[in-house]
């Protein structure tokens, strides 16, 4: 019927999602770790190769044998040895890494109107997820920095904002846990994105800026969406933990609030002290003073 989409969500095989995700002829990294042996191999193959039977046999006996299994979201260059991100062909995905309050996270991606409906939502361990999105029209800068601006608003792995990211592959056991648990994904849309779709901040090392100004056009702020105050002290707290100077963070702030603060150091200067004692109470020191353990971070590849 026209104007109803025959899309049906469902839950994908592997070989089905390695063809979701690419063309049969595209280069793709897969990564086999072991941890309990200290090995990782990395593969790169076309698509349709990683989807054959033989190989995705040899998968499933290298991840009874304890190792965790990755593929990459993003095609490699022909004849490339590595995945760096110079030898990204094409950035074809964006994703999230959800660990702490995946749920509440996912839910927030699924009603906030700030980005487009998932394509593909991975169950990578009980109560963690991970989320892709299919784009086009995306360089390496605009990716990242989307990727950035995705971890902040939504508390994703700020580990997994490369384009040569490998996520978990579904359809294999995730190794980290002593309980045994398959990843599974659920393809939820066909559709492919791009850079206007996403309407959030950029926490960037220049200034708190939303992502879609380097589009070169204005747009009014979505219903739900954080202020730009929020932004601006967000940005702060991530510019403080990465060890900015806070002098060099209070004249990034003043600077881009300048038209709108009729004294742009004073609230620059506020933020940024919030920030540090906000800082300081989640710090190890801090959370020991209340009571509470400092909560560890591993990479996305621990997921």
């Amino acid at each position: 019927m026209s104007g109803i989409s025959s899309f049906t969500p469902r839950f994908l095989t592997a070989p089905e999602y390695v063809f979701a995700l690419h063309e049969p002829s595209d280069q793709v990294a897969v990564l086999v770790r072991n941890r309990t042996r200290h090995q990782t191999t990395q593969r790169i193959l076309p698509a349709e190769a990683i989807a054959s039977a033989p190989f995705q046999s040899w998968l499933h006996e290298q991840n009874q044998s304890g190792a965790d299994i990755f593929i990459g979201m993003n095609p490699v260059r022909e004849g490339s040895r590595n995945r760096t991100k110079e030898q990204i062909r094409e950035v074809r995905h964006v994703y999230l890494d959800l660990d702490e309050e995946a749920g509440a996270s996912l839910q927030a991606i699924r009603t906030s109107g700030d980005v487009p409906p998932p394509n593909f939502v991975l169950d990578t361990s009980p109560g963690k997820h991970q989320v892709v999105w299919r784009v086009e029209g995306f360089d390496t800068t605009h990716a990242e920095s989307l990727l950035r601006a995705l971890a902040s608003q939504y508390g994703g792995d700020p580990a997994a904002t490369d384009i040569s990211r490998l996520l978990r592959f579904p359809g294999f056991t995730n190794r980290k846990y002593n309980e045994a648990f398959v990843v599974r994904v659920h393809h939820e849309s066909d559709s492919v994105h791009h850079q206007q779709d996403f309407h959030i901040h950029e926490d960037s090392p220049e200034s708190p800026k939303d992502f879609t100004e380097s589009l070169g056009r204005t747009r009014r702020m979505p219903s739900g969406h954080r202020s730009q105050s929020e932004a601006d002290w967000a940005y702060a707290k991530r510019a403080l933990a990465r060890g900015d100077d806070p002098e060099i963070i209070i004249q990034r702030i003043a600077d881009y609030r300048a038209d709108e603060k009729s004294d742009p150091i004073y609230y620059a200067r506020h933020t940024v002290t919030k920030a540090q004692a906000e800082l300081v109470r989640q710090s190890p020191a801090g959370r020991s003073a209340e009571g509470h353990e400092a909560p560890e971070r591993e990479s996305s590849l621990n997921h």
